[in-house]
């Protein structure tokens, strides 16, 4: 209620304020370029007040509080009072008309929806203009719709019917939270991520398979003390690595066969299992 009495206020305080002559315009304008006259600047921002209250009427459909929009178009129009050239001899409202609009839609790009979107000019262009198109198209005796609707708006604006389709889907409906209720009623109350389906194992199973890796690592670790050192560097090479190594390149490094090192190998894997099965008899099942 504060917020709407504050518009009515601001409203009536911007169609209250004085037209400005040409002349007069031009004073102010000199006024605030040279000297910073601060009071210079607040008589062109206020008389052109209703310049940006007009402009942001023509975006609140997009479903934005309108103080807001108001408030951008403001900084706008400020950013045209600093730019402003009056040695040009151009009326100020035409020059802060494309700063105040500007303003006003980079603010609706950036706050419409989380999903950036409208980056480029083509873009935005689409963003804008996109439903006023449609409707125009949809009406009368010749009215388009699905496929060659898109290709007409497309052709109009200069983009893909692809990008036409994307953005049509985006404005067809806002962002919807995750906190939504999708079910209230005695039982409770469902949100619509209580629906999302995660690929990851919970959080128990994680720490049970974390848990019990860790056992294992243990228990090989122990088990690997009863390897001589041969029998070891051919485990650790063959079994323990990523890429294992083949039994020529053991050998040629050992200087033995290639039989030899297979020979070894069987061996070392059956004491490391005779090892893993003494202290832990109950999981035979792991021990292979």
């Amino acid at each position: 209620m504060k917020s709407q009495s504050a518009r009515r206020t601001m409203i009536r305080a911007a169609m209250a304020a004085p037209y400005l002559q040409r002349e007069e315009e031009y004073e102010l304008a000199v006024r605030w370029k040279e000297n910073r006259d601060q009071e210079a600047l607040h008589k062109i921002t206020q008389a052109h007040m209703r310049l940006v209250i007009s402009m942001a009427s023509k975006f609140r459909h997009f479903g934005l509080a309108m103080n807001d929009l108001i408030q951008e178009g403001h900084v706008g129009l400020l950013e045209a009072a600093a730019r402003f050239e009056p040695e040009r001899e151009v009326r100020f409202s035409t020059y802060a008309t494309w700063w105040i609009r500007a303003s006003i839609q980079d603010y609706i790009l950036r706050n419409w929806s989380i999903v950036r979107g409208g980056t480029s000019s083509a873009q935005k262009a689409l963003f804008f203009n996109l439903r006023r198109l449609r409707a125009r198209l949809s009406q009368g005796a010749d009215s388009l719709s699905g496929t060659a609707m898109y290709r007409e708006i497309a052709t109009a604006l200069k983009v893909s019917e692809g990008d036409v389709a994307l953005m049509d889907s985006r404005l067809s409906g806002p962002d919807s939270s995750l906190n939504a209720p999708l079910i209230d009623d005695e039982s409770g109350s469902a949100d619509r991520q209580d629906f999302l389906v995660a690929k990851d194992p919970l959080p128990d199973e994680m720490v049970s398979t974390s848990i019990d890796e860790e056992r294992r690592v243990t228990w090989l670790t122990s088990a690997l003390d009863v390897l001589s050192e041969r029998e070891l560097k051919i485990i650790r090479e063959r079994r323990l690595q990523d890429d294992g190594a083949t039994l020529e390149a053991l050998g040629t490094k050992l200087g033995i066969s290639k039989e030899r090192v297979r020979q070894i190998e069987t061996r070392a894997l059956e004491k490391l299992k005779a090892a893993l099965l003494e202290t832990n008899a109950d999981q035979a099942a792991y021990v292979s």
